[in-house]
């Protein structure tokens, strides 16, 4: 994805609206681009097999079937992966699919969640280029993502967000700023629903930023298993269509 080389005063503005109001008015991450600073409970495994989807007015991007695998290594600490399968559809010329880039992290929280504190943590990731960037499937080159996120409930209400900075010195790309924030509420066993705000700065040499609002959630058949989907639209800058289709296991 491609951004504006400052986030838009508007993004800004509704993130501080959560931050003050969401009082009174957890799956975190997938299936949505703002994350949480939860980790996988330690000695527990989950896995999505998932697909996204993002068109712009000059490609289309499908990832899939992809796979992400997260285990609690130990308490407040998570290890992850995320392996895709990628098809790049450039307008104007033949499509490839193939392989893509690997990515590998690890989430740590060290601040737990209280009444008044919420709980507060990073996630560091590496991106290998493992994707063939001759043919748009990778990056060319591994880069870097270090965001710091946080997350508070109350009751059915759950707000997370942050954001940090991605360090690519590949070809044609750029370091850049990236923040998001979501807003979701849990109204039974079975379903939760959320929208998010996020922004991004151009990612590509000579290219634009954008934000998006993006709307989803998910279904639980059951305690271990589940149905995670979002839609989203940018709604200014680099024009971005999205979206997310996944079944998430726990055990």
């Amino acid at each position: 994805m491609s951004f504006r080389s400052k986030i838009p005063k508007v993004f800004i503005f509704i993130n501080l609206f959560f931050l003050l109001f969401a009082p009174f008015l957890a799956f975190a991450g997938p299936p949505f681009l703002t994350d949480d600073p939860e980790p996988v409970e330690y000695k527990h495994q989950e896995l999505y097999l998932f697909s996204t989807f993002d068109k712009t007015n000059n490609s289309r991007i499908v990832q899939g079937p992809a796979v992400e695998y997260n285990i609690g290594a130990a308490p407040n600490l998570q290890l992850h992966m995320d392996a895709p399968f990628t098809y790049f559809s450039p307008k104007g010329s033949s499509s490839c699919h193939g392989f893509g880039d690997v990515e590998l992290g690890m989430k740590y929280r060290f601040i737990n969640e209280t009444v008044y504190i919420p709980q507060i943590g990073i996630f560091p990731m590496f991106e290998l280029a493992t994707g063939d960037s001759d043919r748009g499937l990778g990056n060319g080159k591994t880069w870097y993502k270090l965001p710091l996120w946080l997350q508070k409930s109350w009751g059915p209400w759950t707000t997370y967000g942050g954001g940090g900075y991605a360090l690519n010195n590949a070809v044609g790309m750029r370091n850049h700023g990236f923040a998001g924030w979501l807003l979701q509420y849990t109204f039974n066993k079975h379903l939760t629903l959320g929208g998010e705000i996020f922004s991004q700065q151009a990612d590509i040499q000579n290219g634009e930023g954008f934000s998006l609002l993006n709307f989803g959630g998910y279904y639980n058949f059951t305690s271990k298993f589940s149905l995670l989907f979002s839609a989203g639209h940018t709604f200014t800058g680099e024009r971005h269509a999205i979206g997310y289709l996944g079944l998430y296991w726990t055990w």
